[in-house]
């Protein structure tokens, strides 16, 4: 059994942090100074800890506890959108995908834990002060499962990179864009598309989403689906029941699917 290089401990009001296990002593945000290989390494998962004046649940990092403790600087792809885009392109073992922008690669991280080890992950960010904190995630990642794909990264925007996407790829599975503009972007990438492949775009406004829909249709795609997945929580009533919990009920984005036909 591979030594863990990375564990979890969530806080009693459910914060998670995520923590390489050095042996060293060193000081985490929220937590303090510690060693953590020395204090974990006879803490079973599950059990509690207690370093300096908080209480941990020692837990081991999974997808959730990762998404939920990594660092964020852009705007983050949350598990509700990514694992709609995740099942309707059809993402697996063995794909060869394209994301851009990678952002603080919330999105990244989701599709590099079903693309597993056979799996090639090429993403594009062309603002270095993101890209730093996104791959920082996805080395996390990689540390914490047992299958992670090859993955290629490219800094700079998509529409001057396809020369570099095409010296690793002849062609992709699926494309995935989340930008502030995607039309330059589905022209310059639809090419690469397998048939049958399929593109996501991540619109945050009705006008993105329209523009996405024309670049698509111009580019040869058809579109199969767009509009918005909507999440409502629920919880126990105070006297008894379940009923929808008291909170933000907001927009995340607007979603497009499209599929090369031919």
């Amino acid at each position: 059994m591979a030594e863990e290089k990375i564990a979890a401990l969530v806080e009693e009001n459910g914060r998670v942090h995520i923590i390489e296990l050095v042996d060293e002593s060193r000081k985490f945000k929220g937590i303090g100074v510690f060693n953590p290989k020395q204090t974990l390494s006879s803490v079973a998962l599950g059990a509690a800890v207690q370093i300096g004046s908080k209480t941990f649940t020692h837990l081991p990092p999974r997808l959730p506890e990762l998404f939920q403790g990594m660092k964020r600087r852009a705007q983050t792809i949350g598990s509700k959108d990514a694992g709609i885009f995740i099942t309707r392109l059809g993402i697996g073992p063995g794909d060869v995908v394209l994301e851009a922008g990678l952002g603080s690669a919330g999105q990244s991280m989701h599709l590099a834990r079903v693309l597993g080890a056979t799996g090639h992950l090429i993403t594009i960010e062309p603002r270095e002060e993101h890209s730093v904190v996104g791959l920082e995630n996805l080395e996390k990642l990689a540390q914490a499962v047992p299958e992670f794909p090859k993955h290629s990264h490219i800094d700079g925007r998509i529409e001057t990179a396809i020369d570099e996407i095409e010296t690793n790829v002849s062609n992709v599975d699926a494309v995935l864009l989340d930008l502030p503009e995607h039309p330059s972007a589905i022209r310059a990438v639809a090419h690469l598309l397998k048939i049958g492949g399929r593109l996501s775009c991540y619109c945050p406004v009705s006008s993105q989403l329209e523009q996405a829909w024309i670049a698509c249709e111009e580019s040869g795609l058809n579109v199969e689906w767009a509009g918005e997945i909507i999440e409502r929580e629920w919880g126990k009533a105070s006297k008894g029941g379940m009923r929808p919990v008291n909170g933000p009920f907001g927009h995340t984005a607007f979603l497009l699917i499209a599929q090369k036909m031919s």
